[in-house]
């Protein structure tokens, strides 16, 4: 279906919607709403970007070192899972601390199906576990925040020059010696609504620059598919139960006891060395497709 047969059907769909029985089904008056909402997804590019990479980012929330850790243990997560997956993974920009763990950290996966794969593990990830930065063993609960997005190439973006801000730096990323040396990192700035995306793990300053613009053009379009999320369930007749922007989506408890358990599917593990040290995380995300 091309785009201008998506038009005329998302046209003859939402014609539909003003016969005054419209509401008189409500089963099928909500799979006129999906089906509009599908085909928007697709006119959009939503379900090509599904097929390809991801960007995903990590960053640590309450817990000072332990979340700092955390952010740690989810990237070795991850990368495990990508490696299981015969993904390759790129590093984009971090921000490290003496310890080991991770302030922030942003990937780029690469790899088919990626983004489809990881996009709802967007979200807050709780640990509960016996700190090793507590000189006196006692529990710690910390938090770490998930970012998945897909890549959005520059040449599909609508983003115009006048609308950003390039900001340069030297890169303390990964990429050798001489990357300290000149002015590699990039951070561009969205005017309007002053979201940011920064990348220094290339060594030249063009290919962060371009990496910086995808991810700008990612969260944008992000944003752009959340508001559309929330209009369209605006108009349903009975909402699910929303997984709002800093609510966790899983936890993994290491002590007393051990259990990850994912809120929204339910699907719980014991086995947490499985998933947080193997990457063993299929039974997670196949559950969350049905999301």
């Amino acid at each position: 279906m091309n785009e201008k047969e998506i038009e005329e059907e998302i046209l003859a769909l939402e014609l539909a919607m003003q016969s005054a029985d419209f509401w008189n089904d409500k089963i099928a008056a909500q799979n006129t709403l999906k089906k509009i909402k599908e085909l928007k997804e697709q006119k959009e590019g939503a379900l090509l970007y599904d097929k390809g990479n991801a960007i995903l980012t990590i960053f640590a929330g309450a817990g000072g070192d332990d979340s700092e850790d955390f952010c740690r243990m989810l990237l070795e997560m991850y990368m495990k899972y990508a490696l299981g997956q015969n993904w390759t993974i790129l590093f984009l920009d971090e921000n490290k601390n003496s310890q080991g763990g991770y302030r922030n950290i942003t990937i780029e996966v690469q790899g088919k199906n990626a983004y489809g794969m990881l996009k709802n593990e967007s979200g807050v990830h709780r640990l509960v576990r016996m700190s090793p930065f507590n000189s006196k063993g006692l529990r710690h609960t910390s938090f770490s925040m998930v970012e998945v997005i897909p890549i959005i190439p520059e040449r599909n973006s609508t983003i115009r020059p006048e609308d950003i801000r390039i900001e340069l730096s030297k890169s303390g990323g990964p990429g050798g010696q001489n990357v300290n040396k000149r002015e590699t990192a990039v951070r561009i700035v969205h005017i309007a609504t002053n979201i940011a995306a920064s990348a220094s793990g290339e060594r030249s300053q063009e290919a962060n620059r371009q990496k910086a613009f995808e991810m700008l053009a990612a969260k944008l379009f992000k944003i752009q598919q959340e508001n559309h999320k929330a209009e369209v369930e605006g108009m349903q007749i009975s909402k699910t139960t929303e997984i709002e922007w800093g609510s966790q989506i899983r936890s993994y408890v290491l002590h007393p006891y051990k259990m990850i358990k994912d809120h929204r599917t339910g699907v719980e593990t014991s086995n947490t060395s499985k998933v947080l040290e193997e990457g063993k995380l299929d039974e997670f995300i196949e559950a969350e497709r049905f999301l």
